[in-house]
């Protein structure tokens, strides 16, 4: 049976059909995917109009922001996001903001340039700034209003206090990075220990009164036994090495030490960064300067910026940082109607990263037209990179990299 072109539209959500005939190759349009492969696919009405669903495992990207009292959390989530939320404290009570923030990409803005396109999306990521760790919470465990908040992260920003402030008391009487950062990942661990503990009791029980699963008993008595020894020697979760089966079983479970963290410590003005070696990403920035530099027009922060011979935000650098925490790379598509940046998973396949566009896309995934990004910025088009060798198809199975360009061909 002859198949039909195929064009799906990213920006409708539509699939449409044409009635042209011969030898077929893949056209991008715009942001639509033009397959004139002979793909054996059902007739379609004229006015036929299909609905798609969200793909369910769509990468994320959302961060919690956690600190000690006065560590200047808010103000650090006011320069990420250009917002503006009372840094005040909230008196006891737990309260979440949350923004959606731009991922700055340099590649975007190149892409975008060539193909003048109606709209350019960026990637984006989620911070929520949540309410601020209390020392020796975690003896009886982090509150659970608390730990809901945690839980729902896909990663952790630790704010560290290293400005100095007489009217701003510290906690603990005295301003210390280092003690404070080892403050915070030991609640986070022993919060951990304490709820493994608890996991060990109740399996212990279950054995004692039968009538449950063994096999699965015995599967869950093992690993946590494997998670409790690596917490007694004063560990985090995310230094052991995981099967796909034990992922699985974790994933219910609210284990704050599995999830990747990136320490940042709050500056003073003209403050140097602290000589820190941890075992996890850090970066030094000041929060208040940046922030007030964040809430300026573009023009008037660029003024400000040259002025005080700042050559970059470190908050760019830190929102990349999370970018990388949570090992998310980028891949783009490309066209007249729309250029876009998506995110997967590293080491994602092509056909695992069709579905970051539309789940059907992965459903009916054959090919995909793959070119990187250094080589169509070095030829200058499409056109070019094709007569070079450079645009190439790739199967279901081809690990996705950073930078590629990518038009997808479906069968659905």
């Amino acid at each position: 049976m002859r198949g039909e072109p195929v064009r799906y539209n990213t920006a409708s959500g539509t699939m449409f059909a044409s009635a042209e005939g011969g030898n077929r190759t893949l056209i991008p349009v715009g942001n639509t995917i033009l397959s004139r492969a002979r793909l054996p696919i059902p007739p379609l009405r004229p006015d036929c109009e299909r609905k798609y669903t969200t793909p369910k495992n769509k990468v994320k990207m959302k961060l919690g922001i956690i600190g000690l009292p006065q560590s200047g959390k808010t103000t650090i989530f006011n320069a990420l996001t250009r917002g503006n939320t009372p840094t005040t404290a909230s008196a006891g009570r737990i309260e979440v903001h949350q923004a959606v923030v731009d991922v700055p990409d340099p590649r975007v803005d190149k892409l975008s340039s060539m193909f003048n396109p109606k709209k350019t999306v960026y990637t984006k990521v989620t911070y929520a700034d949540i309410a601020g760790l209390e020392t020796g919470s975690a003896k009886s465990g982090i509150s659970g209003q608390l730990l809901n908040q945690l839980n729902q992260m896909d990663g952790l920003i630790l704010v560290v206090r290293a400005f100095e402030n007489d009217s701003v008391m510290h906690p603990s009487g005295s301003v210390n990075p280092l003690r404070d950062v080892d403050t915070m990942l030991t609640e986070l661990l022993l919060n951990d220990l304490i709820a493994v503990e608890r996991k060990l009791e109740r399996l212990t029980e279950e054995r004692k009164k039968g009538g449950t699963d063994k096999t699965l008993n015995a599967r869950q008595t093992e690993l946590f036994e494997k998670l409790h020894k690596t917490l007694s020697d004063n560990l985090p979760l995310r230094s052991m090495e995981f099967t796909p089966d034990e992922q699985k079983e974790l994933s219910s479970f609210g284990l704050l030490t599995r999830k990747p963290i990136l320490s940042v410590f709050n500056l003073g003005e003209g403050q140097l960064a602290p000589d820190a070696k941890l075992d996890h990403p850090s970066v030094a920035l000041m929060g208040k300067l940046e922030m007030e530099i964040a809430q300026l027009s573009p023009e008037d922060a660029a003024v400000f910026m040259e002025e005080y011979d700042i050559k970059e935000l470190s908050l760019n650098r830190m929102i990349n940082l999370s970018y990388e925490l949570l090992k998310i790379q980028t891949f783009f598509t490309v066209g007249e109607d729309e250029v876009r940046a998506w995110t997967t998973h590293r080491g994602a396949t092509a056909q695992e990263s069709a579905g970051e566009i539309h789940t059907d896309l992965s459903r009916g995934f054959v090919r995909a037209e793959v070119v990187a990004y250094e080589d169509l910025i070095s030829l200058g088009s499409m056109n070019e990179a094709k007569a070079k060798g450079k645009l190439r198809l790739e199967g279901k199975e081809y690990p996705v990299k950073d930078g590629d360009i990518m038009h997808v061909r479906s069968s659905l």
